[in-house]
């Protein structure tokens, strides 16, 4: 009897991964198990005749098709990783020529879906944004030559770009901070979280921080670059505050998405920020089960869930419900201090109920946390990013500190 029950453990594990953190049930059902996803062909586009060629062989690629219109005109197609798929079209492609000469590129794609990324170029080692009288109507207008250019929608921030940014800020703190693996994605890509913590980790608050749930939203990732960076600065502040309380800090929720170039879904085909329910999808799996073990193994308590995102405009999507969490008045307290602080900044916050499986609405309805989506527009100015960032954590420590 001992024998089958232990091997009916096994087979738990073998078909479903038995999930030990608790589902967390919300009003509107989200299916979020795995969806066909269509792979690109990954390849280059000559057209000899014409001197042009365009590459898709790389990570973080996107682009379908090309067709040429005449020796200096051509039409890309831009296709979505499967449907349905909100509007945001990402692309990224490498553009080259035998010789110096100006083109033409038309953006083409599927019916229904309509340009959002304004075209940045990478081009003798810096990233540049395209302005209107180079982009207009969809068609951008390119010099190109034997030297490659990327023309992506955002800046490309890929896994190996990611990882590796993580590792040089933490070598010299590797007596406090680690970065490690916990678990794999679809795909077979190392799933990690950055480990933040000084002195007794017994019964310590814990903050929660992630990021690129949706791989196109680079702008919310530069806020996080920022954020994280200034709470790992060597000052008096940032000491009490890591005494105080434990960071984890998952840098790249979606590196199969990322690397695939997808517009916003995982290599299962789904919206990662719709899982935080059944967590059908290994990404989403891997970071409540951690969670879950590192408190329960530390006797600790979630107290706050940062989930850094983009979209149109600056934006804080926050939880109606406060009373009820560990720091009922956090909120108040931080926005009236990043108003204080940032100059001439008005805090724009949209509160409501989470009725989808949101990490947000996660944060609160799993650990009576305070669950903030923190958004950044798509084309707010880098240095703005930069400080609001690097003042958001400034005021969050002093808040929590109080």
């Amino acid at each position: 009897m001992l024998k089958i029950h232990i091997n009916l453990i096994f087979l738990c594990y073998l078909l479903i991964g038995c999930v030990s953190t608790k589902k967390v049930f919300f009003e509107d059902i989200v299916d979020t198990s795995d969806k066909a996803i269509n792979i690109q062909d990954k390849k280059v586009f000559s057209f000899d005749e014409s001197g042009v060629y365009f590459s898709n062989r790389f990570e973080g690629a996107r682009l379908n098709d090309v067709k040429k219109q005449n020796d200096s005109s051509f039409i890309l197609f831009i296709n979505p990783e499967n449907k349905p798929i909100n509007i945001s079209p990402f692309y990224a492609f490498k553009v080259w020529g035998k010789s110096p000469k100006s083109i033409s590129v038309k953006f083409k794609y599927p019916k229904g879906y309509s340009h959002r990324y304004m075209p940045n170029i990478f081009s003798e080692g810096k990233w540049k944004i395209t302005d209107s009288i180079s982009f207009n109507n969809n068609i951008l207008k390119l010099n190109v030559s034997k030297n490659s250019k990327i023309v992506s929608g955002q800046e490309l921030n890929s896994s190996n770009i990611v990882y590796g940014w993580v590792n040089s800020i933490l070598r010299d703190k590797l007596n406090y901070a680690s970065f490690k693996e916990i678990g794999k994605t679809k795909l077979k890509r190392p799933f990690m979280v950055i480990d933040i913590n000084k002195g007794n980790k017994e019964k310590k608050p814990v903050v929660v921080l992630i990021t690129r749930q949706h791989p196109p939203e680079v702008t919310g990732y530069f806020a996080f670059q920022s954020f994280l960076s200034t709470i790992l600065e060597e000052n008096n502040l940032s000491s009490r505050f890591l005494e105080k309380y434990r960071i984890l800090a998952f840098p790249l929720m979606n590196p199969d998405g990322v690397d695939l170039g997808n517009w916003r879904h995982n290599a299962g085909g789904v919206d990662l920020n719709r899982d935080w329910s059944y967590y059908n999808q290994k990404e989403i799996k891997n970071t409540v089960n951690f969670i879950s073990k590192t408190l329960k193994k530390n006797h600790s308590k979630l107290v706050l869930g940062l989930d850094f995102h983009s979209t149109y405009y600056d934006v804080f999507y926050t939880n109606k419900e406060r009373i009820s969490t560990s720091m009922p008045n956090f909120i108040d307290e931080w926005f009236s201090s990043l108003e204080n602080t940032i100059p001439n900044y008005k805090v724009n916050e949209k509160s409501s109920k989470s009725k989808q499986p949101v990490s947000k609405g996660w944060f609160l309805n799993a650990h009576k946390a305070v669950g903030i989506t923190y958004e950044i527009g798509d084309n707010t100015p880098r240095d703005r990013i930069r400080l609001i960032g690097k003042k958001s954590a400034i005021s969050m420590m002093k808040v929590m500190l109080e």
